[in-house]
Parts: C-alpha cells; structure tokens; sequence
C-alpha cells in the first residue's frame, strides 16, 4: 500500500510498523515528553498584544491535552503495573493510548481550519461583533465539541477498533499511524504559496530588495516604500499579495521548507506528533494572510480590528497605505546604525 492516497483526501489513516531500537514506550515518553517542552516555548514566544480568537484558544486545549497524556503515561511507566477503578493498567496502555491520541489528533486538521475560517470571515462580515465574554464562551464550546465529536468517532469507528485489537499480532506494541489530512492540508498550501510566489516573483525581488528594517509605536517592523500609483490601484490585490509573501516567508520560511522536504520525500509522521501548535500558528498564519488579502478593500477602513498574528506582524504591510502622516514611522534602523 502507498504510503498516501492521491484520489481521496478524506479521512484516512495509514498504518506502518517500525523496528524501533529504543522500547516503544519509553520512545513514545521521550517524543511526548519533547514535544510538551515545545508547546511551552511556542506559546511564550507568541506576541502578547494580540486578542483571542479560535486557534489561539485551540492551540491551548491541545497543549493541556499534551500535557495530560505526559502525565498518564509518566504514571503508568513509573507504577508499571496496577489497578485503577477496577481496570488493570500496564505498559500496553500506554501504546494503546498513543494510538487513540493519534488517531484523534489525526482528524482534527479539516475541522480546526474550517472553523477558524469561519471565525475570520465573521471578523470582516458586517455582523455585529459579539462581546469578550461571548466569544470566549463560543470558543470554548466550539472546542470542547469538535474534541468530544473527534474522539467519539474514533472510538466508535469499527475499522479503527479493529486497527487498535489487531495491535497485540506485532511483536513491537506500537504501530505508527499517519494523519492524510495534515498531508492534503500542506499539500494545498504549499501549492498555492508556489502559485502565488510565481505570479509575483518580480515584484516580490524588488520588494525585498526596497525593504527597511524601521520602528513603528515602539515594534519593529519592515517598511514597505510608499507607491506614487492611485490610492485604487494601491489598494489592490496585486500590490498586496508581494507585501504578504514577504511578510510570511519572512517569518515561517524554515517551515515552509520543512513542509516542502516532507512532501517530496513522503516522511510518515504519528499523527500524535504531526499535530502540534508550531503547525497550528504556521496554519493561522497563511489563514490570516489569505483573509487580508480577499479582503483588502476593507483593510483600510477596518484596520484596527483587523485579526493579529501572534508571530507574523502584518501590520508593516499596510503602514503606507493606512497612514496618511509618514512622520509617524522613525527613521528606518539602517540609518541609525549607520
């Protein structure tokens, strides 16, 4: 079986086993135990002047989610063997645990895009907005439900209890399981980041080649040269579409790249590990991006409740055109060093 189906980008799941010099649980610790000391470090990272909104408080539930399987297998393997409620915990459960997280994690791609969609759309609708406690509240909700949907479909999928029983057959008691979702979910991003970066490779190079590194209300951000052209055709999708080509490589270009050497060489990753919060705000970036940019008309009149990157400053995209008095913005850093 190919390691990815390219007729069906729906749920899917694939199974590969793998001889693993290390014991599978203490490997599965180690991966877990490595990728909670990332959720932490990311999410102190981000910027904190920024509101909430559905992925940052999704990306929290899935670092406490994290967390709590750090903790359930750290117990099983230091007590090894004992009773809890009447059901017998063992090292076995730790792999069978590992699975169901996989299996769950593997599925949350296509409804966490799609809802922070939704979400950002609802930010530029002519809607009225709904209070803090109300949205928080709809957050919460809205996370909560595709967490008990998620894991009720999981444990009640007939293939996937078949996959989780037939585990015992295998001499190594963990079987990797890979997520298609997040591939087909990559796949489509990168291949629109590659449409769009051919479409304006040029104005892109002269673009970067005009960048100033500058300070703006106390951030530091790049200053984009203002344009001599008619406010309606600055205010365009083609004049925006290089300054957030930019901005985005600029910040997730590592990224970007691993994305590109995982796809090629087909890298099979356990969805436990594939979903974790770099990729989530790497997602929320390119959302953003792409919701500025089918809504660039509105920018200008909009921007102060525009949605804020927790990583990526967009703002530095729309100082020339939303800023009428250049005095503003300090002189550009190259010329204070200097």
């Amino acid at each position: 079986m190919p390691p990815f189906s390219s007729d069906n980008c729906s749920f899917q799941y694939q199974f590969r086993q793998t001889n693993q010099p290390l014991d599978a649980t203490c490997l599965v610790f180690l991966i877990v135990l490595g990728k909670t000391f990332l959720n932490i470090l990311t999410l102190g990272m981000r910027r904190k002047n920024t509101y909430q909104n559905f992925m940052e408080c999704f990306c929290v539930s899935l670092a406490f989610v994290d967390f709590l399987f750090l903790v359930n297998i750290s117990i099983i393997s230091y007590l090894k063997d004992f009773v809890l409620l009447g059901i017998r915990f063992t090292k076995y459960h730790i792999c069978l645990f590992a699975q169901i997280i996989s299996f769950t994690y593997g599925f949350l791609h296509y409804p966490v895009f799609l809802v922070s969609c939704i979400d950002y759309c609802l930010n530029f609708s002519k809607l009225p907005k709904l209070s803090s406690k109300c949205q928080k509240f709809f957050y919460s909700f809205a996370i909560i439900l595709i967490w008990v949907l998620v894991l009720a479909y999981v444990l009640g999928n007939p293939a996937i209890y078949q996959s989780l029983k037939a585990q015992n057959t295998y001499s190594y008691p963990c079987p990797v399981y890979v997520s298609i979702q997040s591939y087909c979910l990559s796949l489509s991003m990168m291949l629109i980041l590659f449409m769009a970066f051919i479409t304006s490779s040029s104005e892109v190079i002269t673009l970067v080649q005009a960048i100033q590194i500058t300070s703006y209300r106390n951030e530091t951000v790049l200053y984009f040269p203002s344009s001599s052209l008619p406010s309606y055709i600055v205010n365009s999708k083609k004049t925006l579409l290089p300054k957030l080509i930019v901005c985005f490589l600029g910040t997730w270009l590592p990224f970007v790249l691993l994305q590109v050497f995982i796809l090629i060489l087909k890298v099979q990753i356990p969805a436990y590990i594939e979903m974790n919060i770099p990729w989530l705000y790497f997602v929320n970036s390119f959302l953003i991006a792409t919701i500025y940019w089918f809504n660039c008309q509105k920018l200008y009149l909009r921007d102060t409740s525009l949605p804020i990157d927790p990583f990526v400053n967009w703002k530095c995209c729309f100082i020339p055109f939303t800023m009428h008095n250049l005095d503003q913005i300090e002189k550009p850093m190259s010329i204070i060093i200097s």
